[in-house]
């Protein structure tokens, strides 16, 4: 699996982004770090991320992983459908919460694919580190929008062995509890690497 990993929006390397994917690749779009907000706010907040990802010629469609509770049969086949994944910035308890709920964080961890691409930013990329611990600086842990789930997930999806901290030094509201994520970080020797906004990882 190949990895896109943006601390903001699509970032600085558009061009390589378009170039990880195949001229027909589909792209399924994942907007559920936003489920604890209004629906036509995080109806607002999409429309542009999903404009901007077209424009670079991708063929992209909502993949909203609440669709998918409790049909982890359903959501693999659908993923095995396509190219890409792009997972969308918000709250990464709630995201995290939905890849739980849906089976998506077994089928990512589980997918034998060297040609497909998972990218994203914020919290996005957050959730794949082994834990999420120090995150809850910057994101409540408390909220819980769906019902099945009573207790906050720590666990992150494990494929990276580092935590990214993304809007490190940015213009961004969250970049002052940033900064004291990386302190609690650096306190309680947990790996991290930082990312500002623009910046993007390139794993293949």
């Amino acid at each position: 699996m190949k990895f896109y990993l943006s601390s903001y929006k699509i970032g600085n390397k558009a061009a390589e982004l378009k170039n990880l994917i195949s001229s027909n690749g589909k792209l399924g779009f994942i907007p559920n770090a936003l489920d604890h907000v209004d629906p036509e706010a995080r109806q607002e907040s999409n429309k542009p991320r999903l404009q901007e990802l077209a424009e670079l010629g991708i063929n992209v469609e909502l993949l909203d992983l609440k669709d998918y509770f409790g049909k982890k049969e359903e959501l693999e086949k659908k993923i095995a459908s396509l190219d890409v994944v792009w997972v969308r910035g918000g709250n990464t308890f709630v995201l995290r919460q939905a890849m739980k709920l849906s089976g998506f964080d077994e089928i990512i961890k589980n997918l034998n694919r060297v040609d497909f691409l998972y990218g994203g930013y914020s919290a996005g990329i957050c959730v794949l580190a082994p834990s999420l611990r120090s995150l809850e600086i910057v994101d409540d842990p408390l909220i819980n929008p769906y019902k099945g789930l009573t207790e906050t997930i720590w666990e992150g999806l494990g494929i990276l062995d580092y935590l990214i901290i993304p809007h490190y030094k940015s213009d961004h509201p969250e970049a002052m509890k940033v900064d004291e994520t990386v302190e609690y970080c650096k306190k309680n020797n947990i790996a991290f690497k930082t990312l500002k906004d623009g910046e993007v990882i390139i794993i293949e």
